[in-house]
């Protein structure tokens, strides 16, 4: 149950009715409401990161699932294997995430992604090697869009469970 109530959209401006609405009133973003500037913002940050950039999508959400993984945070990792499924991600794939080092269904960049994520995540900033391997198979830009994905997804990771968001059904909101 969530640590505090969600807004209520029917109390919500006009504004924050229609962000609420295209995200199908899903609990994070009503959470998120009770802060209208701050939730109007996340969302184009989010569709920034989600529809704008050159990142290979299905790096994208491989990287955001494990990123949801490694933070604990159940609702985003189904919500992103779902999401995964509709850009490309395999079955096979998001079942292998939480053991993906020994796991031989994902490409060379999938894996150098994949480890540039976990040790972000765990270590705070990826060490040398890591780097220097991710760097030599991805553009600047895609680089850049990779480490803001996971950033902004343990951020989102964290607002989940310090919240204690509910889970809903991932295909009501999704």
């Amino acid at each position: 149950m969530a640590r505090i109530d969600y807004s209520d959209p029917a109390a919500a401006s006009e504004r924050t009715r229609e962000i609420l609405g295209k995200n199908r009133n899903a609990n994070i973003f009503r959470m998120m409401a009770h802060s209208p500037s701050y939730l109007e913002q996340y969302c184009r940050l989010g569709g920034a990161i989600r529809n704008k950039g050159e990142l290979d999508p299905v790096i994208r959400e491989l990287a955001i699932t494990r990123t949801g993984i490694l933070c604990e945070a159940p609702y985003e990792v189904a919500a992103h294997k779902r999401i995964g499924g509709y850009v490309g991600v395999t079955e096979e794939q998001n079942a292998a995430l939480e053991d993906w080092q020994t796991a031989s269904c994902f490409t060379d960049v999938q894996r150098a992604a994949l480890a540039f994520t976990d040790e972000i995540v765990a270590l705070h900033r990826p060490t040398d090697a890591t780097f220097k391997a991710i760097a030599a198979k991805l553009t600047p830009g895609a680089l850049v869009e990779l480490q803001l994905s996971v950033g902004f997804y343990i951020m989102t990771s964290k607002f989940l469970e310090s919240f204690a968001i509910d889970m809903q059904p991932v295909s009501e909101v999704v």
